[in-house]
């Protein structure tokens, strides 16, 4: 429990068997109530490890995509009791160590969401990303900020915390099960007004963790650019989308 709130931590995994069993031991278990992994047809270990660990484990038959991952993790926590919610890659490409400061931060009704920067501090650069992807990460942002309206440090980190009620609340299920998912969340949280708070989170990059190649983060990209032009053009009452249906004025 975290102030008195049921704290489960979701992973969603694809090929995590050697990072898997690092990141859960990194965790503050004497905080977390229910840890659940999403496995999408590894075909590696993860599953014998994750069970090995006591983690409940659910497995998709066959490669759903990340954001399918997700839809499940979210829903599966959900019917498990979860008051908050993080998500927390087991490729130990992100610090399971900040979870808490993170849950906290949702827990006592400061934020709806918490994001773990990985820009904040020049932590990404430091850790290991990519020239390429770090100046489309700032580029990225900073088009979604101007069309979005809001001050966020970075968009596409993959650490990130919830609320009970954000995660009843987004129709998560008409977002893409790729990874657009992530972005299709955020401006989802942003047009039902949710607050956002960020903490800066160092990252690695080495070869066991989870990167998508350059054609897949084009495609990501040009994603982000679509959903963050579908959002203006919502707000101007100009087009209509059914991943923001239902959402306006949910807490204004």
């Amino acid at each position: 429990m975290i102030h008195n709130k049921k704290l489960t931590v979701v992973m969603p995994a694809y090929n995590a068997e050697k990072t898997l069993e690092l990141t859960y031991q990194e965790l503050s278990h004497e905080y977390v109530d229910d840890f659940i992994l999403v496995d999408d047809a590894s075909t590696d270990n993860t599953i014998l490890i994750s069970k090995k660990l006591n983690i409940y484990t659910i497995t998709h038959d066959e490669n759903l995509g990340y954001g399918a991952n997700q839809k499940t993790c979210y829903a599966e926590a959900l019917k498990r009791g979860a008051d908050v919610v993080v998500m927390l890659h087991p490729d130990y490409q992100y610090t399971p160590k900040l979870l808490v400061a993170m849950a906290s931060l949702v827990a006592i009704g400061q934020f709806d969401i918490v994001l773990g920067s990985r820009i904040l501090s020049e932590g990404a650069l430091k850790g290991g990303m990519p020239v390429y992807k770090y100046i489309a990460n700032r580029f990225l942002t900073f088009f979604q900020n101007v069309l979005l309206g809001k001050k966020i440090s970075e968009y596409h980190t993959g650490y990130r915390a919830f609320s009970r009620e954000v995660l009843e609340t987004l129709p998560l299920q008409d977002n893409s099960n790729d990874f657009i998912f992530d972005n299709q969340m955020l401006a989802q949280a942003i047009y039902a007004g949710f607050s956002i708070g960020e903490i800066s989170c160092p990252t690695k990059y080495f070869p066991e963790a989870s990167s998508i190649n350059l054609w897949r983060s084009a495609v990501y990209g040009m994603g982000v650019l679509a959903i963050s032009v579908l959002f203006r053009l919502e707000k101007m009452g100009l087009w209509q989308s059914k991943i923001f249906k239902g959402l306006n004025h949910i807490r204004k």
